[in-house]
């Protein structure tokens, strides 16, 4: 690869000599810096990346933004873009285009659980902010804020792989694998944006992502439903706890159908996705009602997520990790594209500070891992913990009751249910569902739950209470046994319960002790002088 290089620092000194012989001699020395062929270099080209070029771009930076796809390419993922990712569109005047315009609006949500109906609810309405989210397909998305990209000014290099990079004293070298074989490139900073499986990022932390940060995921087209509408479906089953499956429409008669589940359970889950989701297609009574004679357009694919993990780091030396790259994936729900384009958005105005304080060192770049931390941990922790503990697929029924109990609330109380909604359509703050207000009343849903439940069982008599407790304690005996039989993997799922537990209490400690001038605002305000009306 040939490449355009540009002498820098150029310095002339003169120094003055005097001999033994009392003679004037005048040096002239040369010193040749090395060669940038730009100011940052971005590894990917998703959301993450593309969306961080077109900011660095737009304020004057030389940007290099790498890919090892050609696009348009696919991208496997659930396309469904939540109100906040549409007001990052909408600002890099994506939101304009007539094709997005085109794409499905969702304005409502049903839940299910073993085949039966639940709740459907609208998207929660938050000042500032659509109360629609639209359902866009990864190759129209992505291309979409990667043509933004080139036309901010920023070149595009596809078909080319980031191997990897070594920090050099006034820059970062990146090794490169492309058609025309390895290159190298020098910028002042570097933005791993390279995905889940992410080389930058692996180079900066000095191991991969361990399996407990994993969720697999898997996802296919389907065509000839009927009328979709603007409703999306979430599903929830024995079968497939810890984990949840998905109806997103994209288009009248066509939509996203797809399933997520955490990598490591108690005791392992060895169902195959693939044969799980085909299974759940033909079988399942609400999805199958949803999708009347739809078949499917191609093949399952599957892929893997990196969720959140605080004890990570996202910053290095001239190097930020953006998008799903450091690990901005809520493990709750598997929302990534808002958390990418906001990531991508703050490591440029990160690096645009840091350019104005010529500082692109560790602790330079630092504001933007406090700014994730300050916007994002928080949620994310709280998250993390309800999937530590859900893990644990001998208490499925457990979590199931819970969900019930949490659906039983929403539909008699409004303001409950946009708040725990708002919560899962990563909307509102995770730390409102901690609030005294929903606690007291999701305690005294349980309690009026288990008062009914108690109540029917009474009333069917003695000898049905005395076979119901001998079913409660042989269940709770069962449980016991099986998580005994394999100690090792219990012992990791109680410890990852406190870890996660002691996070969260680091994360509300420090919102409680930070100054009120660096709290973060709740999504919705800081999206109102954004918003879209």
């Amino acid at each position: 690869m040939q490449h355009l290089r540009y002498i820098s620092d150029l310095i002339l000194h003169c120094a003055i000599l005097k001999d033994s012989h009392a003679r004037t001699v005048t040096m002239l020395t040369l010193k040749i810096g090395a060669a940038r062929d730009g100011d940052v270099i971005i590894a990917g080209a998703g959301p993450a990346g593309a969306s961080a070029a077109a900011h660095l771009a737009d304020a004057g930076f030389s940007v290099i933004l790498i890919d090892h796809q050609q696009f348009p390419r696919d991208k496997v993922c659930g396309d469904f873009v939540g109100p906040a990712a549409l007001l990052e569109l909408h600002s890099l005047g994506i939101a304009g285009l007539p094709a997005f315009r085109q794409t499905n609006i969702i304005d409502e949500a049903a839940l299910y659980l073993n085949g039966r109906h639940l709740i459907t609810h609208p998207i929660p309405r938050m000042p500032g902010m659509p109360a629609h989210g639209r359902v866009i397909e990864r190759k129209a998305l992505d291309q979409w804020i990667l043509e933004r990209a080139r036309a901010a000014g920023a070149r595009v290099i596809e078909n080319t792989r980031v191997q990897g990079f070594a920090i050099e004293p006034d820059g970062v070298c990146v090794s490169l694998k492309g058609p025309a074989g390895p290159a190298t490139l020098r910028a002042q900073a570097l933005i791993g944006a390279d995905g889940s499986s992410s080389v930058v990022a692996r180079l900066l932390r000095g191991h991969a992502v361990p399996d407990r940060n994993r969720i697999i995921a898997m996802r296919g087209y389907l065509d000839g439903l009927p009328d979709t509408g603007k409703r999306c479906d979430l599903y929830f089953s024995n079968d497939t706890f810890p984990g949840y499956y998905w109806l997103f429409p994209t288009g009248p008669h066509s939509a996203n159908v797809g399933i997520g589940m955490v990598r490591e359970t108690l005791p392992r889950n060895e169902e195959h996705l693939r044969q799980l989701m085909l299974g759940l297609i033909s079988s399942d009574p609400a999805l199958r009602a949803r999708l009347g004679g739809a078949q499917l357009r191609a093949a399952l694919v599957g892929w893997p997520l990196t969720t959140y993990d605080a004890a990570l780091p996202c910053v290095g030396e001239r190097v930020l990790l953006a998008g799903d790259a450091a690990g901005l994936i809520n493990p709750l729900n598997g929302e990534g594209i808002q958390y990418a384009m906001l990531s991508g958005r703050w490591a440029a105005e990160t690096l645009l500070a840091a350019r104005a304080r010529n500082d692109f060192s560790q602790p330079g770049l630092l504001p933007y891992a406090q700014r994730i931390e300050r916007e994002l941990r928080f949620d994310m922790a709280l998250a993390r913990l309800l999937v530590q503990l859900i893990r644990n697929r001998h208490l499925t029924p457990v979590w199931l009751e819970a969900l019930h109990i949490i659906v039983a609330r929403a539909r008699v109380d409004p303001g409950y249910a946009e708040i725990t909604g708002g919560v899962l359509a990563g909307l509102v703050p995770a730390r409102r569902v901690l609030g005294a207000d929903i606690v007291r009343k999701s305690a005294v849903q349980a309690l009026l739950s288990l008062a009914g439940m108690g109540a029917k069982h009474l009333l069917r008599g003695r000898a049905h209470c005395v076979r119901i407790g001998l079913q409660t304690g042989t269940a709770a005996a069962a449980v016991a046994v099986s998580m005994a039989a394999d100690p090792r993997a219990a012992l990791a799922w109680g410890m990852g319960v406190a870890g996660s537990a002691l996070e969260l209490g680091g994360g509300m400690a420090g919102a409680l002790l930070r100054p009120a001038a660096e709290a973060p605002l709740p999504i919705e305000a800081a999206y109102k002088s954004r918003s879209i009306m």
